[in-house]
């Protein structure tokens, strides 16, 4: 017969607490340089601040998604640019070359698999960060 687990009923080493999202962008002024927040079913949430123009590039087998919190900014693809602001978001397929750009300074949620380097197929030494930062 099926038996309840009580292993999986006992209180996690870290308990569930909420996110301030905005207290979270407050503590990193960086461009480009993804911070993760949470994780769930192998998806990294990552907060990233973006001015100005990224490097051209694609995500192999990644699909990602750009969430607006503050500010706006454009995805542009080689045949047409998609502009987003702030509540606004863009899932961007994987295979599909794309760079952001943001004329000031935008704050924005991505979702995408643990793990995706934010360059996708391109390593390059300046816009290239590091994996698995967390705040």
């Amino acid at each position: 017969m099926n038996e309840l687990n009580l292993e999986l009923l006992k209180p996690e080493e870290n308990p569930i607490e909420k996110i301030d999202i905005s207290k979270k962008f407050a503590l990193f002024y960086e461009y480009w340089r993804p911070k993760i927040v949470a994780e769930l079913n192998g998806q990294e949430v990552k907060l990233v601040k973006f001015k100005g123009e990224f490097v051209w590039h694609c995500h192999t087998i990644e699909d990602e998604l750009f969430l607006v919190w503050r500010g706006s900014f454009r995805v542009e693809f080689r045949d047409h640019v998609v502009e987003l602001k702030q509540g606004e978001m863009l899932v961007v397929d994987r295979g599909i070359e794309h760079r952001t750009v943001a004329d000031e300074e935008v704050e924005v949620l991505i979702f995408e698999p643990r793990a995706t380097r934010n360059t996708g197929n391109i390593a390059d030494k300046h816009f290239t960060a590091p994996i698995g930062t967390k705040i």
